[in-house]
């Protein structure tokens, strides 16, 4: 199995949102050219220090313009919160401009806050979400729209087989095994209570278990892990680098964390950083990534320059791929 290799942007820089969408469009351009297969950036509302893009596929057919090969991923859109038959349509129209680039995550959502302005509420937005994917599985595979003669157009049967579901749960990995679709797996994840330390991979290893023994027979796995991972030249202009976003992070935290050392931050928020033999050391003990198809980094919540974060995608692809792109020897090869 060959890997692929992902960036993942939430487009947070600390610039006025003009200039995130250009940077983050250039640091896309720039993973594309240092051999990553996909790019993929998040949804969020109202919240400017959460996530700076309210319209993932808008922004994406921008890059789909300046890029040529990078397969361009949503993680996620925030299902409930759209109108199901208009994604669909917009997620068609762009896949032709992409020249059929074009991967759909989707989730129900995080921000409690944010669903009440589209008249949603959090509590409801399970239902939703399962709602409106029917509905967008529906147009993408041709069904007729409230009338005989509507259908979607331009028609996009290729979309359905290109569909991830983020989730938190085992009985959302059945769900997302079940209908065919890909599983996406965050990089930080709520620890059950009473087990704050327990490992990432002891929370998302059971997710993969109960996604392959649910696929249909003859569906391939698609499970794709999303990491937090900045690599510098040295180790310890890395950590220089990182501990101001991530004593940021932890001081939204305060009384649910164990300790304030910035190894113990690192832990917790489950971040890779350093230099590429640190990293390679920490992700090797992550046991999920041999097991995945696809893996996304992320800088986030490091919040380096854009300089930083271009650099970090070079060291990435120079001295990390090779190994996470390789089999079932992940974790002896990077080691």
């Amino acid at each position: 199995m060959s890997r692929r290799l992902g960036f993942f942007t939430r487009l947070l820089d600390k610039v006025p949102a003009k200039q995130r969408y250009q940077l983050a469009t250039a640091q896309i351009q720039h993973a594309e050219r240092c051999g990553f297969d996909t790019a993929w950036i998040a949804q969020h509302h109202f919240h400017e220090d959460e996530g700076g893009l309210p319209s993932p596929l808008l922004f994406l057919a921008h890059v789909a313009a300046h890029t040529r090969t990078i397969r361009l991923g949503t993680a996620i859109i925030t299902l409930p919160m759209e109108n199901a038959l208009r994604v669909a349509e917009d997620a068609a129209v762009l896949d032709l401009l992409a020249e059929g680039r074009l991967e759909v995550g989707v989730g129900s959502g995080g921000t409690p806050e944010s669903f009440l302005p589209f008249g949603l509420t959090f509590a409801g937005r399970g239902v939703a979400f399962n709602d409106h994917l029917h509905t967008l599985l529906s147009a993408w595979g041709g069904d007729s729209l409230g009338h005989p003669d509507n259908h979607l157009y331009p028609a996009a049967p290729q979309l359905a087989g290109r569909v991830w579901i983020a989730t938190f749960s085992v009985e959302g990995a059945i769900r997302a095994a079940q209908g065919g679709h890909g599983l996406m797996l965050s990089r930080t994840q709520p620890r059950p209570a009473g087990q704050p330390d327990l490992p990432l991979d002891a929370l998302q290893n059971p997710l993969i278990d109960a996604y392959l023994a649910a696929l249909p027979p003859g569906t391939a796995p698609r499970i794709l892990a999303s990491r937090t991972a900045f690599v510098a030249d040295s180790d310890a202009y890395a950590r220089q680098i990182a501990e101001p976003g991530i004593r940021r992070q932890a001081s939204q935290y305060r009384g649910e964390l164990r300790g304030e050392r910035f190894d113990d931050l690192l832990a917790q928020f489950d971040a890779h950083v350093g230099d590429a033999g640190r990293v390679k050391a920490s992700l090797a003990r992550d046991s999920v990534l041999a097991r995945v198809t696809d893996i996304s980094f992320q800088v986030h919540s490091v919040e380096p320059s854009h300089a930083d974060t271009l650099r970090s995608i070079e060291l990435i692809a120079e001295h990390l791929a090779p190994a996470l792109r390789g089999s079932g020897e992940l974790n002896r090869r990077i080691s």
